[in-house]
């Protein structure tokens, strides 16, 4: 990397690139099952759902050009998931496999322990490509199931790997004591 990255959280006036990184893995990839690029307005809804809710949004920058994105979201709605939630993160092409999504990952595992979560889960699509799979598994994920043919995009059926990593200290410990 040419610069160093800066991770801060997402702001409003970052969701048109946001959007625009994320169109192009929705149009030209099976890594997001999304079979159209959300609009503005659901990234914004998004935005202020999630650090609404307090779990963290960020982006990194390098240079001042947005690098890419990364949030968490619950994983399930049901309330004894409340302390679980589901990691997205995805780069600008241009700056894929110079370790911006490994800076990215760790500093969205640090924001989302500091935020209470206690498990945090990875869906990733098999795309025949092992890069976010690997870029898991160094920050302490692991392989805990397989789903087959749960999605069919661009004329194929595509298995998703599930990963999972407990956070923190405690991650183990009653999160609400009486």
């Amino acid at each position: 990397m040419p610069a160093p990255v800066l991770i801060r959280p997402a702001t409003v006036a970052d969701l048109t690139e946001v959007a625009a990184i994320f169109a192009g893995y929705v149009r030209d990839s099976v890594v997001t099952f999304e079979l159209d690029p959300p609009g503005l307005r659901v990234w914004e809804e998004r935005l202020d759902q999630l650090t609404g809710a307090g779990w963290p949004f960020l982006v990194a920058t390098i240079e001042d050009q947005l690098a890419g994105y990364a949030y968490v979201a619950p994983w399930r709605t049901k309330p004894a998931y409340r302390h679980t939630v589901e990691d997205s993160v995805y780069l600008a092409p241009a700056w894929a496999g110079r370790g911006v999504g490994r800076v990215l990952l760790r500093a969205l595992i640090d924001a989302a322990t500091a935020a209470g979560a206690r498990q945090m889960m990875a869906m990733i699509s098999d795309t025949g490509d092992g890069a976010s799979t690997a870029l898991h598994r160094r920050l302490g994920f692991a392989p805990v199931g397989r789903l087959t043919s749960v999605g069919y995009k661009h004329g194929r059926w595509i298995d998703v790997q599930l990963l999972q990593r407990s956070l923190g200290r405690g991650a183990d410990t009653d999160p609400d004591p009486a």
